[in-house]
Parts: structure tokens; sequence; C-alpha cells
């Protein structure tokens, strides 16, 4: 199942959004009917707030009275943590039945208002940003809602903002001009993300990959998309492995392949096998593989690439103790603090790039690179050659 998060500022047009997502054969598991489906009436969490808040929270429909429990829970912290307490899990354990109700679909769109504000993004494979300008927003509010300026001015307040939307997720779909090309842009996203993505993640597939080609690291965000998949895999694995940005993209101003290197350090290579189910779980197939260090040395290391076509990533699990994780870590190093060598390393690759620009691949592109590595290995961990 690929999993998708789903989110926008109030008055972005989510809801519109995910009805597209629907109609393209999407299971779409609602946020917000959830907290509704949890406080219909006859449900347990009803008679639970009754006990906690008083009994008139029941309205006579034998529903929530949702003004009245606002009025009983919000007048301190002790009792807004109650009802935290009573609610979140109730609705953590429906979202996650509906999720095991279509264990089999492949694409399921989470929609949620506050994927950010609640540190949720991590928990899937891909998340989608709905944005329209803020004071598009304060007028949609206002003349489809009929909200007046201060409110509609403060539920806006009250949500992140666009930097905090922006650093955490993978898609920014535009939503200020028409339906029809908001239609235009998730059919395109669709085909050509989404269900690749789907299909790879169920063969257990990497995506393919082009020809090396440089890019302009002029306005580049590859270290916050680096953060973002960091943290979407430890909360895969668990945060007691050290996982490195490393690589071309890891070097501000350094032009580089559009490739995000990292690094996973592990104990020892069983280790990293046992991981190896979860992290094609996550998206990151991988197998049994080699650093070449020159001169007829090498050293085994797992490689996992992803399956989202929209975004490549390499994955290299070493032994946190290896030449291999010692040397990708110092080569960063000295490529943020040298300017001089950090040119040299370019003029290679922009030579090498212009090389191979006719490769279906980057392996020769690579290979070519490995007298020059063989250099810095010498120059940066000199003992593993004595």
């Amino acid at each position: 199942m690929l999993k998708i998060g789903l989110t926008g500022g109030i008055g972005a047009g989510k809801s519109t959004v995910s009805e597209i997502l629907a109609a393209h054969g999407a299971v779409i598991i609602d946020a917000d009917k959830i907290a509704r489906e949890v406080v219909a009436p006859g449900e347990p969490l009803l008679e639970e707030l009754a006990e906690r808040f008083g009994a008139d929270v029941i309205a006579d429909d034998g529903g929530l009275d949702r003004a009245q429990l606002a009025a009983s829970a919000f007048v301190d912290e002790e009792s807004t943590g109650a009802l935290n307490a009573l609610m979140h899990p109730a609705i953590r354990d429906r979202t996650l039945e509906h999720f095991a109700r279509h264990s089999d679909a492949e694409v399921v769109v989470h929609d949620v208002p506050l994927l950010v504000e609640n540190a949720m993004t991590p928990a899937y494979h891909l998340n989608l940003l709905v944005d329209v300008p803020s004071d598009l927003r304060l007028q949609r509010l206002m003349s489809a809602r009929g909200m007046d300026r201060a409110d509609a001015e403060s539920r806006i307040a009250r949500q992140a903002d666009d930097e905090d939307r922006y650093a955490v997720c993978d898609v920014i779909i535009g939503n200020a001009g028409s339906v029809s090309q908001t239609q235009d842009r998730v059919a395109r996203l669709v085909d050509d993300r989404i269900l690749p993505f789907a299909a790879n993640l169920e063969a257990r597939r990497r995506a393919e990959r082009g020809p090396a080609e440089l890019v302009d690291p002029t306005g580049q965000d590859w270290p916050m998309q680096a953060q973002r998949i960091i943290a979407k895999l430890h909360h895969g694995i668990g945060t007691r492995f050290r996982i490195d940005h490393i690589g071309s993209t890891a070097v501000p101003g350094l032009a580089a392949k559009d490739v995000i290197d990292l690094q996973l350090l592990v104990p020892d290579l069983g280790t990293a096998r046992e991981l190896s189910a979860t992290l094609a779980e996550l998206g990151y197939p991988g197998d049994d593989a080699v650093d070449n260090l020159g001169e007829g040395q090498f050293e085994s290391k797992r490689f996992h690439a992803n399956t989202d076509p929209g975004r490549a990533v390499n994955l290299h699990v070493r032994a946190e103790d290896s030449f291999g994780a010692v040397f990708a870590r110092s080569f960063v190093e000295l490529m943020r603090t040298d300017s001089a060598e950090r040119e040299r390393y370019a003029q290679v690759k922009r030579t090498l790039a212009d090389d191979h620009a006719r490769d279906g691949h980057t392996a020769g592109y690579a290979d070519a690179k490995e007298p020059y590595f063989l250099t810095m290995r010498r120059r940066l961990v000199p003992a593993s050659f004595d």
C-alpha cells in the first residue's frame, strides 16, 4: 500500500483535491469524518466523555453537544489534557481500523487538516500539500463560508505557516486557479508519480534512473529534502541508527546529480540485512553491494534505492566503523570547507558528465570518478592503505 498524507491550510481546497484523487481510484481516509464517527450516538467514547465532563455533553439526539463539551473541556490545561487523552486514542484506533479495512488497496490517502501541526508527515511514503496564498484563503473563507475577517484570520493564524508546511511536504499542489487546472495537475501527478510509485513499491522495484546529468545547485533545497527522508526512515526503523546526508547534494554550492545520497550506519552487516524487509516496505529495496576502495580492495555494504520516480535517493547501509562510512563523512566535510578542492571536484564532475552524457545510466560516470576518489581516500583515510 502506498500511504499518502494530504493536507492544506483552511480554505486551500484540500477537499477538492481529495475528491479528485478519489476519482482516480485512491481510497480516502478522512480524519475529520473519523473524528465525527467516534462521537456518534452509541459510540463508547460518548459515555467516557460524559463521565469526565458531565452528562450534558450528550445532546438530546444521543450525539455529542460540541458547544457544551468545549465549554467544559477548554477551561484549563488539565481538562483539555483529559479531553485529548480520551479523543486521541479513539481516533487513532479507528484510523487504524480504516487502514486495515483497505489493506489491499493500491493507494490510500489520509486526509488530515493538521498533518503538519501534529508532526505526522514521517508516517507516509508521500505528503501532498494543497497550497493557496493566505490572502486568497482569507477571501475564500469570507465569501464561501461566510466568516467575518477576524474569525478567518484567527483560524489561519492558528495553523502552521507556509514555511513549516513546505519543509515537510513532498509535493506542492497549487490550487489558486480554476478547478479544471487543479484536476489537470492532480491527474499528471497520479500518472507520472503516484501510480508508478505504488507499482514499484508493490514489486519492491527501484524507480528507473536516467543518465548522469548535473544540476545547478542554485535554489535547490536538497538538505531540506534529505531531512524529510531521514525523518521517514527513522519513523520506520527507529532512531537508534544514525543516518547522514552525504554526497554532492550535501555540499552547498556544488553542482550535483539530482540524487539524495544517505548513509545509514549499523553495528554490522547482519543488522543491515535484518533491516532489509522494513526498508523495502518504506520504499527502499536493496541488495548486498561493495564499496570499491581502489587498488583491488573492496568492502561489503548494503545498497538500497527508492521506489519513488519523483525523488531519486541512494541509501548506503554501512557498518559504522567501516572505511566507507568514515570516508563518506570526511569527504563531505572536505568539500564544505576546502573551496579549492570543491572547485577541482566540480570540474572533474563536469568533464565526466559531458563524457557520459549519451549513456542511458550513471554507472559509467560513477566508475570514471574512481581515480579521483582513490586520491581522496589516500588523503582522508591514509591508514586504510598502509
